[in-house]
């Protein structure tokens, strides 16, 4: 009996001191928020106090010595989402996760980012402002990597550190700008709809911008399987451990629209929910400046941010900046290809791959005049047809980080307009607002014009020229609106209006829903404030539901319907187009939506083809539009012999079978039917992904309003399963009000925090799934008051 006595006492003794050795860890891995650091290159004593949801308030004698202190925290908190995030461009994520990841670096290696990087480089000024503060910013992230806690993501998977750079940088800024891009996963499935079926098949998807009725109004103040390719890169963006850029919405009020007289400042742009969020806020103070920002993992300068005298952010353009060109060989050398004056030789590159726990892998890149050759950069598009991609952001200067520079320094709305115009992809909507009453909007990028009747939706000749680019526009005559006379400017990536005397910039514009909700409840007030405002950015409704629901139901025979079907029918007959959590409606009708585009789509399509389709632009614009043509040659299944299905019987398939799907899933009582058991959201972390670490790294699910395209646009795919997992919405939501500009307003997804151990990780996930926000501070005072204090010291 001793001797057990003795052996669970020892075993007791080995648990408390391993978990005595675990909390030591877990708390060694927390980020410093209190007491005194050293840091080299700083010129003097710089006071960083973080408030209560961890947004650090910097306070330094020298922009320099806040951009070093800048990068020194950022990396504490987003170190791994650092190393993320530079590896993607360059194709280095088979480093460290393995063959898994080979395919996407593959892609990325050969798109040509890297080289454009190096490129922009070499052309900057040494001794300009933006390239030093850079140099900072990038000094404090090394030294965190040199003497800061190694996160437990770079410990579990075995990442070696290694210093950044500005190459790192920009390559960052590549792979945004990739992500912002459409044209890869709509122009190839486009053009195998028409190879395969005829031009007819592409009428009734508003490819030539038939559907974008609601447009951002402008006001100046004076032969392959051609599908491959989007089945690719579409896997890939899937598949990526940080998420891509999809949409947005932004207005800002101007002074005759406001209650107080002022500027009431709003932006939540759309991003693919992942854990860490997307954005870390941080407030700089300085003699000479002052700015309140969101900054991407690895960047010196945010791309949303405000001070006391202006606010900005930005919202996707949607423009089409990536063109596909069919190239041809020479016959028997497959060395040389077809231009407009004889044949030319490809240039080639090598790029070596290194895999973890494998051998290298040495990608030949192969380039005509217009681009790589995707062919030889994915595994299922043949060889014999190739397939070269023209891509603006590098095919034309990049000077995006002397534009995130001007941006977040502007003196006033002309130096403002005046950095914008530096971005030449991805195409933006840069939306600006001041305190003496200005109001602005606009579309950056270089847009550019081909001949008349080139579709640029669809692969175009690389061989013969005519569908070669022929203009570049000046930034001048891009869309835009200064202070318009209605008061406010907004955008939603919805379509503008013509430029270029009258011509329709062709993009992959998303439906007119938020568009159309946002202008309408825009008009009908003239005394916002940021009370109403905040209101409005949580809007869940949408009208155009509403009017798609109408356009349904009169496609039914109520005389046959049953009684379960009878009352579902009636739900939405009194349907105001909301998506709260209680609501029955958005699960009848977005199962039925589902149905109704699988059983007039799929057939044509395909399976995987179809579930892209899903998923681009073009697959939400039919919705609204489709519906309403009774005459449509997509009614019809082609693998029924001897019959035409007519819409009618489409739709009323549709329906009978969703509410059986239903009862299926949710039981026999419709009233049980909500939107909050159906539509979820859980932030996932890339090591998430392993059932194991799910608990510690994922933050949620949490059920969750909102839905495709409403303002509270928490987006999700369709499935047979009938559950919708929100893949994104607003990476942060901000109110900036001008009358009182030390209480405007934000709130981040899940938390500031990439480390799991922080409080911050996800103190502000529930607050976001409820429509709430909190303060972005200004007041010194105020900050000081609630803050913890963490004073970094020149090292001597």
């Amino acid at each position: 009996m001793r001797i057990i006595k003795k052996i669970l006492l020892t075993l007791l003794v080995l648990i408390v001191i391993l978990a005595i050795g675990l909390f030591a860890y877990i708390f060694h891995l927390k980020p410093k928020y209190e007491g005194a650091l050293q840091l080299k290159n700083l010129e003097k004593e710089t006071t960083v106090y973080f408030d209560e949801f961890g947004v650090p308030h910097i306070y330094a004698d020298s922009e320099k010595d806040a951009m070093t202190a800048l990068g020194y925290v950022h990396a504490q908190e987003r170190l791994w989402q650092m190393e993320l995030l530079r590896r993607i461009a360059p194709g280095r994520l088979s480093e460290i996760f393995g063959g898994v990841a080979l395919k996407n670096d593959k892609f990325f290696a050969g798109i040509g980012i890297e080289e454009a990087s190096a490129k922009a480089i070499a052309k900057l000024h040494k001794n300009s402002e933006s390239y030093k503060l850079t140099q900072a910013y990038l000094d404090g992230i090394n030294q965190y990597l040199d003497e800061g806690v190694t996160p437990i993501e770079f410990t579990l998977v075995g990442v070696k550190k290694q210093k950044f750079t500005i190459k790192d940088v920009y390559n960052i800024f590549g792979y945004m700008s990739f992500s912002f891009a459409m044209a890869q996963k709509t122009d190839p499935l486009l053009t195998d709809i028409k190879n395969k079926y005829g031009v007819e098949y592409l009428k009734d998807l508003g490819i030539n911008g038939e559907f974008n009725n609601t447009k951002i109004k402008i006001s100046k103040e004076n032969l392959g399987e051609y599908a491959e390719i989007t089945k690719s890169i579409t896997a890939m963006l899937d598949q990526s451990p940080i998420p891509p850029f999809i949409g947005s919405n932004s207005w800002v009020v101007g002074p005759q629209k406001s209650k107080s007289g002022k500027v009431i400042f709003a932006n939540d742009p759309h991003i693919g929910f992942s854990q860490p969020a997307t954005w870390y806020e941080a407030h700089l103070l300085t003699p000479q400046h002052e700015l309140y920002g969101c900054y991407l993992a690895g960047t010196p300068f945010p791309l949303l941010a405000h001070n006391r005298n202006y606010a900005y952010g930005l919202t996707m353009f949607e423009n089409d900046d990536i063109d596909f060109y069919q190239e041809k060989n020479k016959a028997g050398d497959v060395t040389q290809y077809q231009t407009p004056t004889g044949f030319s030789k490809y240039e080639t590159r090598k790029k070596v791959i290194k895999v973890k726990d494998s051998s290298d892998v040495v990608l030949t890149v192969k380039s005509s005049r217009h681009g790589p050759i995707m062919n030889d950069l994915m595994e299922r598009l043949e060889k014999k047809n190739p397939i070269a991609m023209l891509w603006t952001y590098t095919n034309q200067p990049i000077q995006i980080l002397d534009a995130a520079y001007g941006l977040s320094h502007a003196k006033n709305k002309e130096e403002f307009k005046k950095a914008a115009s530096l971005i030449a992809a991805p195409g933006l909507n840069v939306m600006y607002g001041d305190a003496k009453g200005n109001v602005g909007w606009w579309a950056t990028g270089k847009l550019y014009r081909h001949n008349e009747g080139v579709n640029t939706h669809l692969i175009l000749d690389g061989a013969s020229g005519k569908d070669d680019i022929v203009k570049y526009l000046d930034f001048e005559q891009n869309p835009s609106s200064e202070n318009p006379k209605w008061g406010y400017v907004y955008s939603a990536n919805n379509q503008p209006e013509a430029i270029d005397n009258g011509y329709l910039y062709p993009g992959y514009y998303l439906p007119e829903d938020r568009a159309k909700r946002i202008s309408g409840i825009l008009d009908a007030k003239s005394d916002w404030d940021k009370e109403a405002i905040s209101k409005m950015i949580y809007d869940n409704t949408s009208d155009v539901a509403v009017e798609v629901v109408k356009n349904l139901i009169s496609n039914i025979d109520l005389n046959s319907a049953s009684a379960e079907e009878k009352e579902a029918i009636n739900v939405l007959k009194s349907w105001k187009g909301t998506t709260n959590l209680d609501d029955v409606a958005p699960t009848i009708y977005n199962k039925w939506i589902y149905l109704y585009l699988k059983n007039t789509f799929e057939d044509e399509m395909g399976k995987e083809n179809f579930n892209l389709f899903l998923g681009i632009s073009v697959g939400k614009q039919v919705v609204a539009n489709q519906i309403k043509n009774e005459n449509s040659v997509w009614w019809d299944n082609i693998k029924t012999k001897n019959v035409r299905e007519t819409r009618k019987d489409i739709v009323s398939k549709s329906f009978h079978d969703a509410i059986i799907a239903l009862q299926n899933q949710l039981g026999n009582t419709i009233s049980d039917w909500n939107w909050g058991k159906v539509h979820t959201v859980e932030h996932e972390h890339p090591l998430g992904k392993v059932k194991a670490l799910r608990g510690l790294f994922n933050v949620g699910p949490f059920a969750s309003p909102g839905s495709n395209e409403v303002i509270n646009n928490l987006f999700f795919g369709f499935n047979d399963e009938g559950k919708y997992y929100t893949k994104g919405g607003p990476s942060t939501r901000r109110i900036v009000d001008f009358s009182d500009i030390e209480n405007s307003w934000s709130i981040l997804p899940t938390g500031q925090s990439g480390n799991p151990f922080s409080k911050h990780y996800d103190d502000q996930a529930e607050m976001y799934n409820a429509g709430k926000f909190r303060k972005m501070k200004l007041n010194k005072e105020e900050i000081v008051k609630t803050s913890t204090k963490l004073i970094l010291k020149p090292k001597k």
